[in-house]
C-alpha cells in the first residue's frame, strides 16, 4: 500500500468518526450513519490494499 493511499484512507476513517460523533451530539441519525459508512469504506479500502500487498510479495 502506498503511503498516500494509507493517509487518504486514514483521513476518510477519521472524517467518518468525526461525523459519527457530531451526529450523536446533535441527535442526527443520518449523520451518524454517514460517519459509520465512511469508516466502513475506509476499512474495506485498507483491507483491499493489504491483500494486494500480500499477493505482490
Amino acid at each position: 500500500m502506498s503511503a498516500a493511499d494509507k493517509i487518504k484512507n486514514t483521513a476518510q476513517e477519521l472524517k467518518g468518526k468525526a461525523e459519527e460523533v457530531i451526529g450523536k451530539l446533535t441527535d442526527d441519525d443520518k449523520k451518524v450513519a454517514e460517519g459509520k459508512a465512511d469508516q466502513a469504506a475506509a476499512k474495506v479500502k485498507n483491507a483491499g490494499e493489504d491483500i494486494k500487498d500480500t499477493l505482490s510479495k
